[in-house]
């Protein structure tokens, strides 16, 4: 006989196994905003003093007044604490006057828009670059011990969102009956008790996590009470307000619904049910909502669609899981479950993949909106694994459903014989099985059926009741007037009564097939579910496309710039080329070489060079720059300054006489 304990078991240590290793093996969470560009930018040199400075992300974030520090070449803090948010995605903090020359350092921390902590650093210079004796405080917001517990917070939450939510699911819609069994019911309530704890310890967490990294300030109620005004924070405790309406929820559920179904009440029960559905499905949308408002959906594009769809994408994975795991535990804990209630949930999964399909092909496009980006970033390959996931999945369920089938078949072969004679069923079935649990076996069951387990424990407590008030009245042949002997023989026979009937459900081909196929599924849901968490942290793959793009187009601007500009100043001999080489070509210090050429190629030795250049759009210019003759036709300066990125305007003047002298210009784009 095959157990069925030790697969259980593997089960729970499979989930065990790889939260772990994803949660102790990841890297802080990865923040979904970006910084895109500041002013004065990376490395910059600036003349004069800024009165500001200014930070440009890829998305909206959240500031306070401590989220932007400008630190001077002696570490001291020199920006006012104002933060400004002028326009889209720019954010700037004003200036002390009067500020010395030297290397400054720009740290910011702050939050995206989508919950995500996003913390950085870096320098400019004010006249010339310098030695910097400021010290950035460890920035560990995401990170750390903290950052760990909240990734394993947010992995709860979602199991048990899924668990909560596909339980009940399964029971009103696939299952009637399976609200009076007890595995089912904890299963449920399992998955509220996880969901409501994990939302405590975000909400505690949550202070920390965007700010200081540091566990002591776990509970600090003065960092929840700044967590309660922000978005996250909001939706966090929408969702414990949720909970507590699921809770009433659970409890008509499993109490006045079973005790309508016991009295066979058809009407009240079907009342109920309508009553349950109605009010189920619109808390199972507010816990989705809450997902929804405060994280990917409700940044960038089409945000207006975007929610209302991942709400649409977390209910179906809540059915299609959380269905799949409570067919799991009833297969294995419940004593019987009829061929009715796994064609159901057959339908809804099928219905369930057809939603997660459109869902995710919209929420992909939104969050890649390359091709490029599906194996180019995180997101993209991390998507891909859980498409592939998603493949063997559905792949494993169509196995499942074989295995309906079969157990249809042999239910309705075992309802022929039925109906031909009692006998029959008795030939047909397994050995040991009686023609009744054939029949409850193979028949689908109705909402006022009892499970056998709920009725082996009612005699067990019946028997117990006896044993402590009334005395058992037992024939002298061989029976006994002992109430306690009377109760231990009951509770004998109601253990009989189950280990007859695990040994029924073992013996069964068909149903140990598909309790193997149905824990594959629940396996590779298990990895699915973790592999999603840390897609939900990770960033976006058009935002990293975004980055990478503009790193790429200032790298492609960086580097030694090379210029060829033709002149005739006019008089006799005033013809050549000026060549202008700027090394190497980026913010900060550069040397300078002219090559002043006549039009046969050799030197030209004029009197005078001269350039100067300007950036017109900062308003920046001209920087004259006068070069040292080095040799015939060849001039030099060292420590020329490029204060900032842009596209300049570089004017050369060439004097070949005392009154011939022309001034060239070209634009190149330097930083």
């Amino acid at each position: 006989m095959k157990t069925i304990a030790p697969r259980f078991r593997h089960l729970v240590l499979l989930f065990l196994a790889v939260t772990g290793a994803l949660l102790a093996g990841a890297a802080p969470a990865s923040a979904h905003a970006a910084l895109t560009g500041s002013d004065p930018g990376q490395g910059a040199v600036v003349q004069q003093a800024p009165q500001q400075v200014s930070l440009t992300f890829s998305e909206e974030v959240a500031m306070s007044g401590g989220s932007v520090r400008v630190l001077d070449p002696s570490g001291k803090r020199v920006d006012n604490g104002k933060v400004g948010h002028p326009k889209g995605t720019t954010y700037t903090v004003g200036l002390h006057a009067g500020l010395p020359d030297g290397t400054f350092t720009v740290a910011y921390q702050v939050v995206s828009a989508d919950s995500h902590p996003v913390s950085g650093a870096y320098t400019f210079s004010i006249g010339a670059p310098s030695k910097t004796s400021a010290v950035v405080a460890d920035q560990n917001a995401g990170g750390g011990v903290v950052g760990t517990l909240y990734g394993a917070g947010r992995y709860v939450s979602y199991a048990g969102f899924v668990l909560l939510v596909g339980g009940a699911a399964f029971v009103l819609a696939c299952w009637p009956r399976g609200a009076a069994v007890k595995p089912v019911q904890r299963v449920v309530v399992g998955g509220w008790t996880a969901l409501t704890a994990a939302t405590i310890a975000l909400l505690l967490m949550r202070g920390s996590y965007t700010g200081s990294g540091k566990v002591s300030d776990i509970f600090d109620m003065s960092l929840l009470g700044q967590v309660l005004q922000t978005k996250s924070g909001a939706a966090l405790t929408s969702r414990l307000l949720l909970l507590a309406a699921a809770a009433l929820f659970i409890a008509v559920l499993f109490g006045a619904y079973v005790k309508r179904a016991e009295e066979g009440d058809k009407k009240e029960i079907k009342d109920l049910t309508f009553g349950l559905a109605v009010g189920g499905a619109v808390v199972a949308a507010g816990l989705g909502a809450t997902w929804a408002m405060a994280e990917h959906a409700s940044t960038g594009i089409q945000t207006g669609l975007a929610m209302p769809v991942d709400v649409l994408h977390l209910l179906a994975v809540a059915a299609w899981l959380g269905g799949l795991t409570t067919l799991l535990v009833a297969l294995y804990r419940a004593p019987s479950i009829g061929t009715t209630a796994v064609r159901r949930f057959s339908r809804v999964a099928f219905g369930s993949v057809v939603v997660l399909a459109a869902t995710g092909l919209y929420q992909s496009w939104r969050q890649l909106g390359s091709w490029s980006a599906l194996t180019g970033t995180t997101y993209g390959r991390l998507l891909l694994i859980k498409v592939g996931l998603v493949a063997v999945l559905v792949g494993i369920a169509w196995i499942s459903r074989r295995w309906t089938g079969r157990i249809t078949a042999s239910a309705g072969t075992v309802a022929e014989q039925r109906t031909a004679g009692g006998t029959s069923v008795t030939q047909a079935t397994t050995p040991g099985m009686t023609a009744e649990t054939a029949a409850g076996t193979a028949v689908g069951e109705s909402a006022a059926e009892v499970s056998a387990e709920a009725e082996s424990a009612e005699k067990a407590e019946k028997a117990e009741k006896a044993e402590k008030k009334e005395p058992v009245a037992v024939a002298a042949g061989g029976r006994s007037d002992n109430p306690r002997r009377a109760a231990q023989l009951a509770r004998q026979r109601a253990a009989m009564t189950t280990a007859r009937e695990k040994r029924v459900r073992d013996a069964d081909p068909h149903r140990f097939g598909l309790r193997r196929s149905v824990l594959a599924e629940a396996a590779v849901a298990v990895v699915l579910l973790a592999v999603t968490t840390v897609l939900t942290s990770t960033e976006p793959g058009r935002t990293e496309e975004e980055v990478k793009s503009a790193s790429s187009a200032a790298q492609a601007q960086a580097g030694p710039l090379s210029l060829k500009v033709p002149f005739d100043t006019g008089g006799t001999d005033g013809k050549g080329t000026v060549l202008l080489d700027i090394d190497p070509g980026r913010t900060g210090d550069n040397e300078m070489h002219v090559y002043v050429q006549r039009p046969n190629g050799k030197g030209f030795d004029v009197p005078e060079v001269k350039v100067a250049l300007t950036l017109k759009a900062k308003n920046i210019g001209p920087l004259s720059v006068t070069p040292a003759r080095i040799a015939t036709g060849h001039w030099s300066a060292s420590g020329v300054q490029i204060p900032v990125a842009g596209d300049w305007k570089i004017e050369v003047t060439v004097r070949t006489s005392d009154i011939d002298q022309v001034t060239v210009s070209k634009n190149a784009k330097i930083g």
